[in-house]
């Protein structure tokens, strides 16, 4: 199955082994809790969607990657102890908790959450003194003495064997006990996951074109050469920063991520006409509302300058969309806090929120960057206690003698913000309303303009922002395509007949 199916089937894995009786024991019970074993291909984001799972549920993610270990910090340390049996004193060897089991309860007490993931990565690549440990694990979830917590669930990942010669056989014995996922490269499921995480414009431009390229790997007599997705998303991340540093991005920093040198050197190139296209044909005027003197140009152009010319559209646009979802979801967090703050009337407002800011920012430090929540998730929850510092300090400065003036000023807060996030929203509408017109105005009613739509109807934030704000165009060039594309199907019917 593809990346997206695996996190999918991750998920309601977890949620099964989480379930509960009337009477609060585990549905499935802990010993019939199978490990998850994910098989497939490197770089392909297995550590990625787990930190994804770990976030939409809202667990602990504990994750190592095995091959890092030695016997002794995987079962722990032996000492010797004292212990009576029958009626004798005698020294016994017992072991210090593993490393690992560890960093689980350290996690729990970090967070207060008590169930979550321990991932390990290269399961099937361990030395062979650690053989034997991970066979005990993946059997009965302990390491030498010491057992994984119960809410915590075991995912485990390893490559196939002709990825790595290090790999080792499982037995049937322990691939009997455990619930095994093969995950294979899938490009539908990384331009998903593009979108989400705001992939390079040209790197979904180019591999829309060249889909061979996005997944290869391979050894000839000068190596191994690669190319996997993690490559294509840290590229991505490496253009985004060499940009807005004015850092020129040529074959020998693309190499350093797609170690493949013919796709290196073919994304480079792409990668300078795609920056080509956007100065000649100024991107930003266009969803300004410029139609290019070049129109005749752009209409005859080839398929792929077409397709990058669509790409730069919806990078922007698209980037504009994550802005405007963020701030809504501020706003959004904003009033819910504002809300609960002005209810309580057991405090003034100023010690009030006062209190619910400190307990913001203790949320921050505990839950920031530990996976308890997604990306986007975070941000809002950070902007949210900024928004609300800033607050606090503009009511202990004022004039707010009474709570209705305390009230007063918050509102008129509020609104200016609002009113800001609104002109925002404004200026996205226009923009998206322009493309529109561009595309129209140049290809007329034709694959342009479906592609387009396409990439609407696929978008995350795209489709987010059209539900809430609407778009005349968007709904009009959707019905006038379906309507021409229903009469097409109708011809041909009667022309069958």
């Amino acid at each position: 199955m593809n990346i997206k199916d695996a996190k999918k089937e991750i998920i309601n894995t977890i949620r099964a082994y989480r379930e509960k009786d009337e009477m609060g024991n585990y549905l499935i019970p802990i010993q019939k809790q199978r490990p998850i074993l994910l098989i497939g291909p490197p770089g392909i984001g297995k550590t990625a969607i787990m930190e994804q799972v770990a976030e939409e549920l809202s667990v602990n993610l504990v994750s190592y990657t095995i091959t890092h270990h030695t016997r002794q910090s995987a079962i722990g340390l032996p000492f010797v102890s004292k212990k009576e049996y029958g009626g004798k004193e005698v020294s016994v060897t017992e072991y210090t908790m593993s490393e690992i089991i560890a960093s689980v309860y350290d996690r729990i007490a970090q967070t207060g959450v008590e169930e979550g993931i321990l991932f390990l990565d290269e399961i099937n690549c361990v030395s062979e003194t650690l053989v034997p440990t991970m066979l005990q694990f993946l059997q009965y979830k302990t390491f030498g003495a010491h057992k994984v917590p119960d809410g915590f669930i075991i995912v485990t990942a390893g490559n196939p064997p002709q990825y790595n010669k290090a790999v080792r056989d499982f037995d049937i014995v322990t691939l009997d006990r455990v619930k095994r996922i093969d995950i294979e490269e899938d490009l539908d499921a990384f331009f998903e996951y593009a979108d989400v995480t705001g992939v390079h414009g040209s790197i979904r431009a180019y591999l829309d074109i060249h889909k061979d390229n996005f997944y290869r790997i391979k050894s000839d007599i000068d190596g191994k050469r690669f190319v996997t997705a993690r490559g294509w998303e840290d590229l991505s991340q490496l253009i985004r920063a060499y940009e807005k540093l004015g850092i020129d991005i040529d074959e020998n920093v693309t190499r350093q991520y797609l170690q493949e040198p013919e796709i290196s050197r073919d994304f480079a190139m792409y990668y300078a006409l795609y920056r080509k296209y956007e100065d000649v044909y100024n991107i930003a005027d266009i969803l300004k509302g410029t139609i290019p003197a070049e129109k005749d140009k752009l209409k005859k152009a080839p398929f792929d300058e077409k397709l990058s010319i669509l790409n730069l559209l919806m990078d922007r646009l698209t980037q504009e969309f994550a802005d405007y979802d963020r701030d809504l979801g501020i706003q959004k967090k904003l009033q819910s806090e504002i809300k609960e703050i002005a209810g309580d009337e057991s405090k003034s407002i100023l010690e009030k929120l006062s209190e619910r800011t400190s307990e913001l920012e203790n949320e921050v430090a505990m839950k920031a960057g530990e996976h308890l929540m997604d990306k986007e998730s975070e941000i809002v929850l950070i902007q949210t206690s900024k928004a609300l510092t800033e607050l606090r300090g503009k009511l202990a400065g004022a004039d707010a003698g009474s709570r209705d003036d305390a009230k007063k000023i918050i509102k008129e807060w509020f609104a200016k913000r609002e009113q800001a996030r609104r002109e925002a929203a404004g200026v996205t509408s226009a923009h998206l309303k322009n493309a529109f017109v561009f595309l129209e105005s140049v290809y007329g009613q034709e694959q342009e303009l479906v592609l387009f739509l396409t990439r609407l109807d696929g978008g995350h934030y795209s489709l987010k922002f059209i539900q809430n704000e609407g778009s005349e165009e968007y709904y009009k060039f959707n019905k006038l395509l379906l309507l021409r594309d229903r009469r097409q199907d109708i011809l041909a019917e009667i022309l069958e007949v």
